[in-house]
């Protein structure tokens, strides 16, 4: 086989999968704590399990991280089909619109934690197989974290805007709530166009590098101690 062929199907074959179950299984987890607390919405769609391929959006999961991934950009994104919830039907709504949220993230950190775990078996394995599991763990531990961080964002219709909303005394949430059609377009805009039009003004405003990469930085820490290697990045 060609070097090069031999190189992206290493680059895809050491990425999708982390990523995949990184994305999916963070919606499965908002299904799962809905379901918890009164809303079966997600279930009647089927739509609560840890089945990937129930999760997967074409672009999202597949297209787009592989073009990040052959792009010359420092980070790799996707999102799945997002699980439909209906805050109105749980048992405690703005305590459990809280809930509901943390979950996807909370998924997230718990991913991170198992896959540096596997890092202890890399020893027990030989050669390219060795390197596979370790290169797999590795992003797993990158991209579960950065996944967790940014939906933490206080941004709706991010994870974090919505646990701000059940937080926040009413008179500051519905505003916030309000902002949920636009958070999209404040997010490309602040992670993608600001940044272009910053370095075209010749100032560099590194506004993914501030907000994600940073807290992803601090906690990497935590993790490579308990899957036992040094990982390192630079953004």
């Amino acid at each position: 086989m060609d070097d090069s062929y031999r190189d992206i199907l290493w680059l895809v074959s050491t990425w999708v999968l982390p990523l995949v179950l990184a994305i999916t299984l963070h919606e499965a987890a908002h299904g799962f704590a809905a379901k918890r607390l009164g809303d079966d919405t997600a279930e009647k769609l089927g739509r609560v399990t840890l089945n990937p391929l129930k999760h997967i959006d074409l672009f999202g999961t597949i297209v787009l991280p592989a073009l990040l991934i052959a792009s010359p950009l420092p980070f790799v994104f996707g999102y799945a089909k997002p699980v439909p919830v209906n805050f109105a039907r749980l048992r405690q709504p703005r305590r459990g619109m809280v809930l509901v949220a943390i979950a996807g993230p909370a998924m997230n950190v718990v991913l991170a934690v198992i896959a540096a775990l596997l890092l202890h078996l890399v020893p027990f394995l030989a050669g390219t197989a060795a390197q596979w599991l370790a290169a797999n763990c590795i992003n797993a531990i990158l991209l579960n974290l950065l996944l967790a961080v940014f939906n933490m964002l206080p941004l709706p219709p991010l994870d974090g805007g919505r646990v701000a909303v059940g937080l926040l005394p009413r008179a500051l949430a519905m505003p916030l709530a309000r902002l949920e059609r636009y958070g999209i377009v404040v997010l490309v805009g602040a992670l993608f166009l600001l940044p272009y039009l910053s370095r075209m003004m010749g100032v560099e405003v590194n506004v993914f590098h501030w907000l994600i990469w940073k807290p992803v930085s601090w906690l990497l820490p935590f993790f490579t101690e308990l899957g036992g290697v040094t990982i390192r990045g630079t953004l």
